[in-house]
């Protein structure tokens, strides 16, 4: 039986607590979308509503569900502006700064929040919104495109554990599909050969475009152009074989060797996800969090107005160990600190 998504919904206390939460942090001397507010803030997150913190903490200790909701995040879709046009015409605080207040404590309260130096250039707190010129592509700013099912940053084995996405925006009710790797029913054939280090997954177009536009001299964009040309094989399912975790990617996938059979199950894989799948709207003050390892996420096709009314959504990448960057040697690749 297919697992729904684990949810909760804010009360009106609640939404009250965290209304006066975002005040005491209004003034603090960065806000989210920088590396220092999880520096000087990082303890604000054990001040979220009780109920919130134990619901998030039960998804981070329990592994409780693959996805979860979380519904009445207070939001007032004339306070909050117009969808801006692009990533980087959106203010990083204002008018947006209490939803990106309780994104990142939510985030720091599953473990600890990070940024690709390849992506939004380095922002903490990204915006997912439609940019004129990238209706077809496979990204976030897609929308004529039907946003495949992946792994977020799939290809990288410093990927998130956890991806969030808060809402600002959604008048159109465009939904985010998400699928679980634990509602798949798959051949033990497929399960082993999944399992194998086949497959090869490369970085998707935005990090390798955004360095070249933003920030050219980037160590990061080499690093990323070698992952890119010369990627090293890697298995799809990995962990416990009985429940094992999950990574995939497949516009940017391809079998080792062109080998037929590994691509054949890479297809069964897709389309068990595809008969698995759940359809959540992520709407204004809704947070949805998707276990990077459990399940994998897409977005159906949208028509775009470009008037300031269209699907807007915070993102947020968490880790629940960045000493795993030491060890990789890739500190460059990302905003730490």
């Amino acid at each position: 039986m297919r697992a729904r998504a684990y949810e909760y919904e804010l009360t009106g206390a609640e939404a009250d607590e965290l209304r006066g939460l975002a005040k005491t942090l209004a003034d603090a001397p960065h806000d989210p979308v920088h590396p220092g507010f999880y520096d000087h803030c990082w303890t604000a997150a054990g001040q979220l509503p009780r109920g919130l913190r134990e619901f998030l903490e039960g998804l981070r200790r329990g592994e409780r569900a693959a996805v979860c909701v979380v519904r009445g995040f207070p939001a007032d879709d004339d306070a909050l502006g117009p969808t801006p046009a692009h990533w980087d015409a959106a203010e990083p605080g204002r008018p947006t700064l209490e939803l990106e207040l309780w994104l990142a404590l939510s985030g720091l309260t599953l473990g600890e929040p990070f940024a690709w130096a390849s992506l939004q250039s380095g922002r903490v707190v990204q915006n997912i919104l439609p940019i004129r010129g990238d209706e077809k592509r496979q990204n976030g700013y897609g929308s004529k495109a039907f946003l495949e099912f992946h792994t977020e940053d799939g290809f990288h084995p410093l990927r998130c554990d956890y991806l969030l996405l808060m809402g600002v925006r959604n008048h159109d009710q465009v939904p985010t599909i998400v699928s679980s790797v634990r509602d798949l029913h798959l051949t033990e054939a497929d399960r082993v050969l999944l399992a194998q280090e086949r497959f090869y997954i490369l970085p998707d177009d935005e990090h390798v475009r955004q360095l070249q536009t933003h920030d050219p001299d980037n160590p990061a964009l080499e690093r990323m152009r070698r992952m890119r040309d010369d990627p090293q094989p890697m298995a799809v399912l990995f962990g416990d074989a009985r429940h094992p975790y999950l990574r995939i990617d497949r516009p940017f996938m391809r079998a080792v060797g062109g080998d037929p059979r590994a691509e054949a199950a890479l297809d069964r894989l897709m389309a068990e996800l595809e008969r698995a799948q759940q359809e959540v709207v992520v709407g204004p003050g809704t947070l949805l969090v998707v276990d990077n390892y459990l399940a994998v996420h897409g977005r159906r096709s949208f028509e775009v107005r470009y008037d300031g009314t269209d699907r807007w959504l915070k993102k947020l990448t968490v880790s629940r160990n960045l000493r795993r960057g030491l060890t990789f040697g890739a500190a460059d690749f990302r905003i730490v600190q």
